[in-house]
């Protein structure tokens, strides 16, 4: 389900929301694209001549790091100059995080945006190759939807680029940049060490930009309407607008649109203060409700208090459920997913797991909190990639979150009176309760 929210400005046309997703929540074939957007994709004529108007427009990326689009733009096309060889572009659909369906819910309504803003990166980065790598949805099959819409833009002439399809394995770590590259060149959808980052050194060894799917939208618009007009909804710092996947404490669930610096209680609905929220996703922040319901969905605000936007991410925890136990599931199925290439993950997170479940359980050792807060310093910055990182963020933001909750269990209680698990966590693949890589 998705909905359309006001942005913040009262400039025109251009604060009316959504800009990525169709009004009507049915799938966009290329007729209905072309006639909301423009048929034709709005190319520069040269490599390059895009970037100022990224530069502009403040676009940063919406896949969970928020990196600003025109400094990854710019790092590929010099690679490709200096190297004298021939940038690759990779749309990345992989959302890994089983929380999230915001690129899913994207690539299903308004795949002919996407494609735009491919073709568009193309371009600005001198690639003759550009491939889309998604994941099989979990609700609809957005590889044939995808199939169709390049069929349909074949026909109608618009583009200069041929766009590669590619499958991305049921693996959380699967989106992760160097994990995009690395299995698109036959290797396992693992990360890799840097450097070389894909930007100098990728697919096929030139030069690659990996862009989020929403990333490329935003892109397409930015060509269409200028840096102006997307400034015309967010803050000044963190402009525009992005998608949101909100969980609400009674299990309804919604894609949205909504600007940059919204406030997070517009977002959360009914809420009791004494609650809890998590924001950004499974490497993310658990926060009180009444600390989240005082800030703005951006992250100079979220930062204040530990947290980011991440992968756009905010669900609210039912007040029957128990957020130590809930955080157990998730930091279990982070450790079965890590790559267990490197000692944080091999080690650190699997001992993160267990101590997490003792403290989960009735009666727990003292000891297994002062363990599990040592592990998470211990694992952080030592990892190939971020995945130890993220674990142990949304670990420490729990025992800080859930400190009350920690105490009754250490009397025997538990709040918790809903058995039922609320936040998704699918089965791990061909793994074992022992297998932790």
């Amino acid at each position: 389900m998705t909905t359309a929210m006001r942005g913040t400005s009262a400039e025109g046309t251009a604060t009316d929301l959504p800009r990525l997703l169709p009004a009507s929540q049915q799938p966009q074939e290329w007729h209905a694209h072309a006639a909301r957007y423009g048929g034709r994709v709005p190319f520069r004529g040269a490599p390059g001549r895009l970037i100022p108007d990224v530069r502009e427009a403040g676009l940063t990326g919406r896949g969970g790091a928020a990196f600003p689009v025109h400094r990854k733009l710019e790092a590929v096309l010099d690679a490709a100059t200096s190297r004298r060889k021939t940038a690759v572009v990779i749309g990345n659909g992989a959302e890994s995080e089983p929380a999230s369906d915001k690129d899913a819910t994207l690539l299903w309504l308004a795949p002919h945006l996407v494609l735009d803003g491919l073709q568009l990166a193309a371009e600005a980065v001198g690639a003759d190759q550009a491939i889309l790598y998604t994941h099989a949805d979990r609700r609809h099959d957005v590889g044939r939807r995808l199939e169709q819409a390049l069929t349909q833009r074949r026909q109608a002439g618009v583009e200069r680029v041929t766009v590669q399809l590619a499958q991305a394995p049921p693996r959380f770590l699967s989106g992760q940049e160097t994990a995009v590259v690395n299995h698109l060149g036959g290797g396992p959808s693992i990360p890799t060490f840097i450097p070389p980052r894909p930007s100098e050194r990728g697919f096929d060894g030139a030069p690659t930009l990996v862009q989020n799917a929403e990333t490329l939208a935003h892109l397409a618009l930015i060509a269409r309407h200028g840096p102006r007009w997307f400034r015309q909804v967010g803050t000044a710092a963190e402009p525009g607008s992005t998608l949101c996947t909100i969980r609400r404490a009674d299990g309804t669930a919604r894609v949205t649109e909504v600007p940059l610096g919204m406030p997070l209680r517009d977002l959360l609905g009914p809420v009791t203060l004494d609650g809890a929220v998590l924001i950004g996703g499974y490497h993310g922040t658990w926060l009180p409700v009444a600390q989240a319901v005082q800030l703005t969905l951006d992250n100079h605000a979220l930062q204040a208090a530990g947290a980011r936007v991440g992968a756009g991410i905010v669900i609210t925890l039912p007040p029957d459920s128990c957020g130590i136990a809930e955080t157990a599931r998730v930091v279990r199925y982070l450790a079965l997913e890590s790559a267990g290439q490197c000692g944080p993950c091999l080690n650190g997170l699997p001992r993160m797991a267990a101590a997490l479940a003792e403290l989960a359980g009735a009666r727990p050792r003292r000891q297994a909190r002062a363990d599990l807060e040592r592990w998470a310093g211990l694992v952080t910055g030592r990892g190939a990639c971020h995945h130890p990182d993220g674990t142990a963020r949304l670990v420490r933001s729990a025992l800080v979150t859930f400190a009350a909750e920690l105490d009754r269990h250490g009397r025997g209680r538990c709040s918790g009176t809903n058995p039922r698990p609320f936040l998704p966590v699918p089965r791990a693949q061909a793994r074992t309760e022992e297998d932790w890589t």
